[in-house]
């Protein structure tokens, strides 16, 4: 038995799964597994699309062999050079002695440097390239960090294939699945995507932002990642999706509330913020504990929600470590265009919210901290509820004054055309 399924004429999905794997990059967990997917186009000349981590060769070696049927493999398209996708290259081309590498400069120096003896069966190309296999002509796009700096896309310019390297990809196996129209996308997938783009690619949206440009001149009718399900309609869904996060532009209006609480103080606090929240009428919320969401959950979620609760207490005079962990992560990812607000616990040298506008204030100058903050000593009292309210309003203001934004946006641009 095969996992091969076909794309669309002379193209065929060689990938496979990994569900044994339990941390992506050795750092995201991942649960429902992930994809290692590769594309072979069958043509005058047999041209393989990108490789496998080492996890799933010998099931992807075996697809390749039952699509070639006894022919030879010509060329493999090497468009990104990480290990997930490369690690199979060093044996493909001992199976197949005829076998050139078609890739970018950096990704032939990358290829030398992880040990891969490539020799001189290799071809570069650079943006504006493009050669004939027979039917299918392709050509290459240069798509610079996103994520790595020797990306490529490649182009089928015949049948509108868009190989898109790790752009457009997603956590899960796909489980037998191809397109993204035979799951339903929204509930079981876009969580996974989301995580995957904000803590893989999140850093670098203005070259997305370059790379989203040049795709938006292409007559695209599939869309093949290297990770995730292939796109063959509703591009239009999903590219609203990737420009909201490569802008660093909110997906909804709502509250992350995230929380550091040692022994539950500052835990309750949180809760009851939500609960007025709730009130107020703002339910689209998530309640995240810190200590036991991982941090790339945490960052998905800052993406997605137009404004940030930190509710942190103070620990050795400082943030919580943890708290300050998914702060410099928020940072580090380039998160930005948020409303935050502030609380903070402590005992006896309360600290943390004072450190953590601070923080934000020097480090992170695209975020908006609001000015209504709490601040507790040990535990919430009843004084404290105007504090509580006061944060609320604050939300509410900063939410409403989003959308008038927004509004006015959208008129400016109808005004424009």
């Amino acid at each position: 038995m095969y996992t091969v399924r076909k794309v669309t004429d002379d193209l065929y999905y060689v990938g496979g799964d990994d569900r044994r794997l339990a941390l992506f990059e050795n750092i995201f967990p991942i649960p429902e597994g992930v994809s290692y997917n590769s594309y072979l186009l069958m043509d005058e000349k047999t041209v393989l699309v990108d490789a496998v981590d080492w996890a799933i060769t010998r099931e992807y070696m075996l697809n390749v062999d039952r699509v070639l049927d006894g022919r030879d493999l010509d060329y493999l398209i090497v468009n990104h050079m990480e290990p997930d996708h490369c690690s199979s290259i060093e044996l493909m081309l001992q199976k197949y002695p005829n076998l050139k590498i078609i890739s970018s400069e950096k990704a032939i120096l990358f290829m030398r440097q992880f040990g891969y003896h490539v020799d001189d069966r290799y071809i570069e190309v650079k943006e504006g390239d493009t050669m004939s296999f027979g039917k299918h002509t392709l050509a290459f796009v240069e798509a610079p960090m996103v994520h790595w700096p020797e990306v490529l896309m490649t182009y089928d310019t015949t049948n509108g294939v868009l190989f898109s390297a790790d752009a457009f990809g997603s956590f899960i196996a796909n489980n037998g699945r191809l397109f993204a129209d035979e799951v339903d996308w929204d509930r079981d997938y876009l969580d996974e995507a989301r995580r995957y783009y904000t803590n893989i690619v999140g850093k670098y949206g203005t070259f997305v932002q370059k790379a989203l440009e040049k795709a938006g001149g292409l007559d695209i009718k599939y869309i093949c990642p290297l990770h995730g399900l292939v796109w063959r309609d509703d591009f239009g869904y999903i590219l609203d999706k990737y420009t909201h996060w490569a802008t660093y532009e909110p997906e909804e209006d709502g509250v992350l509330i995230v929380y550091a609480s040692m022994y539950g103080n500052t835990e309750f606090a949180a809760q009851a913020l939500a609960a007025k929240l709730c009130e107020a009428g703002i339910t689209n919320i998530s309640l995240r504990d810190v200590s036991n969401t991982h941090v790339s959950v945490l960052i998905a979620e800052a993406f997605k929600y137009s404004n940030i609760v930190l509710a942190s207490v103070t620990y050795n005079l400082g943030v919580y470590p943890l708290m300050q962990n998914f702060i410099e992560d928020m940072k580090a990812l380039n998160v930005q265009n948020r409303a935050v607000s502030i609380i903070d616990n402590g005992s006896w040298a309360p600290q943390a919210g004072e450190k953590m506008e601070k923080y934000l204030d020097e480090e992170m100058k695209l975020m908006d901290v609001l000015p209504e903050q709490l601040n507790m000593v040990s535990s919430l009292k009843a004084m404290k509820e105007p504090d509580m309210d006061a944060i609320v309003e604050g939300i509410q203001d900063s939410i409403k004054k989003r959308k008038e934004e927004k509004e006015k946006s959208k008129s400016q641009n109808k005004s424009k055309k």
